[in-house]
């Protein structure tokens, strides 16, 4: 392209103490200087401003010249419309966790649900915020045994008021270019100060004209506006619902920059969604489909915005594309399409005609197996909309109820059993077949073991009767805090199952059999009379041993141990398998209630002997759903939807 002079009119607000409202005309000269090569170069145009005048009548909104810094560093993937996405795609998970945080950041979707009552359940290991209490069990504890508490806490206080008395904080109201500069002078002359600034003013929540003052400034001073500052302030608006200002900025930037990033596409589909011009969101999905696949959450934004607007036909298709490029749909997306289209009369009409009512049904239901084949849970927003679905269902006559399920697996509000938790024969040996391929056989098995050894112990197992029990040995001896009780822990442990009769595995390690103040001689000496021991070299891990014996010895064979298998389960080749590892876990891992002493019986927490997942029959559904936000992921919901259909 040939150096070609080029005029642009830029018009910025400019507000002061003195003079609110008052306006800046500046015509801004861009010198022989061909615009195209700049811009693929990220380079920092610099430009002549020249005051034109002033003007009392307040523009609509703020026209900036932008220019990329030289010096930025936004870590996204970028879409030009001139390569036709001929660009490869690089690092997309973390990609997809910046643009994730950008976009919730600017939605205001936190994670914030209201406290609710107690519930007394069973306790089990997998119940919905164990982990999360015992972690907090734990740091009370840990709190109590330290001496310089007090002395720590102050400590803290200290560096805390020390680093927060340097901390920026925006004005109250909107800033002349006078005010702004002395500002920045107080603060040091900050290389960033414009940005820091926008980011403080976006963490707070500051009021849109401030925002835009210092827009006026940075204008002023020098003469053009980065696409950083430009992303920052962009995501201010969209977090304020500033939506008419998101289309003068997306004209701004689509005039001003060859491509935009993950981040900016991402806001300016959540801002078009939410509004008449939505349909441009979609346009914008399809421009990203040319470089990256889009994220369940650019997918739920434009599914959110064709149902509010009666287009179903388009809602179903992104959620069918959702699905077969292997995502999982957000909560959100399930919650919109069981509401249903909730505009005016004509748009229901539209989707009336557009979709028959048995097949949205079909469609619905379908949502609900698909959480069942996936063991997702709803959470409690989407649980009373898929209520309030099934009861507004036309002559069908079905009623919900919140419930929950007794220990012997019985639903308490209509008596229904739920399924089992035991795996059928084919469920058990496929699980079985599995986990010695990717587990016991991996890439990884000997860096925890040896072949020599664990060719012993299949040796060894083959010669023993199935067993009923295998115990984790140093897992368990471990429980108590006291060391000096190791063995006395692990030969309570196994007293107690001999006593029922159990036909026991005890895995250990050979430094276990030396006697020391942790190991008592006479303890492992009762410990290989009630039980089958084996004890691997001291650097071997028990797990994969513990693993092949248990699914080796049958369905019935249950394990004691501590450890959650994460890593394990994480080792398995796909999702179904792995959740078939899950219920297997929860169905077969004993975990002992609390501490071991001497001389009281010893328990174990409860398994229940029924699967937490979506389950159906003829005319019921069963829905486990979560209201809390303390379960992890290898924890399961205790509250469940009871929906049943009246004859």
């Amino acid at each position: 392209m040939p150096p070609a002079a080029c005029v642009v009119v830029c018009k910025c607000f400019y507000s002061s103490g003195l003079n609110m409202g008052s306006t800046l005309m500046y015509k801004v000269r861009i010198c022989q200087k061909a615009v195209q090569p700049l811009f693929h170069q990220r380079s920092s145009a610099f430009f002549m401003l020249k005051a034109e005048g002033r003007s009392s009548q307040l523009p609509l909104s703020a026209r900036f010249l932008c220019t990329r810094d030289s010096d930025s560093h936004l870590g996204s993937r970028q879409t030009d419309r001139r390569s036709s996405g001929q660009t490869g795609v690089k690092n997309t998970t973390i990609r997809g966790r910046e643009e994730e945080s950008w976009y919730d950041a600017a939605s205001g979707r936190g994670r914030s649900s209201p406290l609710r009552q107690h519930q007394s359940f069973p306790k089990s290991v997998f119940a919905a915020g164990t982990a999360k209490r015992t972690t907090e069990l734990l740091r009370k504890k840990a709190a109590l045994a330290s001496r310089d508490e007090e002395e720590l806490v102050e400590g803290t206080e200290g560096r805390t008021t020390t680093r927060g008395a340097g901390k920026m904080q925006p004005p109250d109201r909107p800033l002349s270019a006078a005010e702004w500069r002395k500002l920045k002078e107080s603060l040091g002359n900050r290389e960033r100060f414009d940005l820091q600034m926008m980011c403080t003013m976006f963490a707070l929540g500051s009021e849109l004209d401030i925002a835009k003052s210092l827009l006026t400034f940075v204008v002023m001073e020098r003469g053009t506006l980065s696409y950083e500052l430009l992303l920052r302030y962009l995501t201010l608006c969209v977090k304020g619902g500033h939506d008419a200002e998101v289309f003068d900025i997306y004209d701004i930037m689509r005039g001003s920059f060859p491509s935009l990033d993950t981040g900016a596409l991402s806001l300016f589909i959540q801002s078009f969604s939410r509004t008449a011009r939505w349909r441009e969101a979609l346009s914008i999905l399809n421009e990203v489909k040319k470089v990256f696949s889009p994220s369940p959450r650019h997918y739920n934004d434009v599914i959110s915005a064709a149902m509010l607007h009666g287009d179903m036909t388009t809602a179903w298709a992104l959620y069918d594309e959702l699905i077969e490029n292997g995502q999982s749909p957000l909560q959100e997306t399930w919650d919109t399409l069981f509401k249903g289209v909730t505009g005016t009369d004509e748009e229901k009409e539209k989707a009336a005609e557009a979709m028959s009512q048995s097949e949205y049904q079909e469609r619905l239901l379908g949502l609900l197996l698909y959480m069942r084949n996936n063991q997702i849970y709803p959470q409690h927003s989407l649980a009373s909309s898929i209520k309030t679905w099934f009861e507004s269902l036309t002559g069908q006559k079905w009623t919900g109820s919140w419930t929950s399920a007794s220990s012997n697996g019985v639903c308490r509000c209509c008596g229904s059993e739920l399924e089992s938790i035991q795996l059928t024969a084919e469920e058990y040996q496929l699980l079985k077949d599995r986990v010695m391929t990717d587990i016991i056989q991996g890439r990884d098995i000997f860096n925890k073991t040896t072949p020599e050894e664990l060719e012993r112990f299949k040796t060894f197992v083959k010669k023993k009767p199935a067993f009923d029990v295998v115990i984790d040995g140093l897992n368990v001896a471990n429980i108590n805090k006291d060391k000096r009780q190791q063995s006395a822990t692990l030969l309570a442990v196994v007293s107690e199952l001999q006593r029922q009769g159990r036909t026991i595995l005890v895995l250990g390690r050979e430094h276990m059999l030396r006697p020391s103040r942790s190991w008592d001689r006479h303890d492992m000496q009762l410990i290989q009379q009630k039980a089958h021991c084996f004890f691997t070299e001291n650097i071997s891990k028990d797990d994969p041993f513990l693993l092949y014996a248990a699914l080796h010895s049958g369905n019935h064979c249950q394990f004691v141990s501590r450890d959650l298998m994460r890593d394990h389960k994480a080792c398995l080749p796909d999702g179904a398998t792995r959740r078939l590892f899950f219920k297997w876990q929860r169905g077969h891992q004993l975990v002992l209630d609390g501490s071991v002493f001497t001389g009281r019986r010893v328990r174990f927490l409860n398994i229940p002997n029924y699967d937490t997942i979506v389950q159906t029959s003829e005319d019921s559904w069963h829905l486990p759903f979560d209201d809390t936000e303390d379960r992890s992921s290898c924890e399961v919901p205790l509250r469940w939807l009871c929906l049943n259909k009246k004859p």
